[in-house]
């Protein structure tokens, strides 16, 4: 399957899928410690982030102070497609709803506030919908 990088495309075609998980976002100063799969991890000069479920943070005794949900956006979209995270974020932010974007080589995940991420998966499905209304 190619890589879409036409926005209208993929906002008709997001699919928006919500893990039943509940994510974190930790630090640590070496690798992540022995029991935790990292979904992200981002290497800063303050140390290692990484993206865990709350309970391999918790089993750890990893900090954190934000549980997230994370929505997949299951459209294949291209890493050089223009205007996506903008369209996603700024339609949840309307909503008053903050948005942590990672991409991927296939898809889209976002981390949004885990006791508002239902809502979020409606509004990105209304999105779609609204969408696809422009590409029939």
């Amino acid at each position: 399957m190619n890589a879409e990088r036409d926005l209208t495309r993929l906002l008709a075609g997001l699919r928006p899928e919500l893990d039943p998980g509940r994510y974190v976002f930790t630090t640590v100063d070496g690798p992540a410690p022995a029991g935790v799969a990292p979904v992200v991890t981002v290497t800063e000069p303050e140390g290692l982030t990484l993206v865990v479920r709350q309970e391999e943070a918790d089993a750890a005794s990893l900090a954190y102070d934000y549980v997230a949900g994370r929505i997949t956006l299951r459209v294949h979209s291209a890493l050089d497609a223009v205007g996506l995270t903008a369209a996603v974020a700024g339609e949840l932010a309307a909503a008053g709803m903050s948005c942590n974007v990672v991409a991927g080589f296939h898809h889209d995940h976002l981390f949004v506030e885990h006791a508002r991420a239902e809502e979020a998966l409606a509004v990105l499905n209304r999105l779609a919908e609204r969408s696809g209304d422009r590409t029939g």
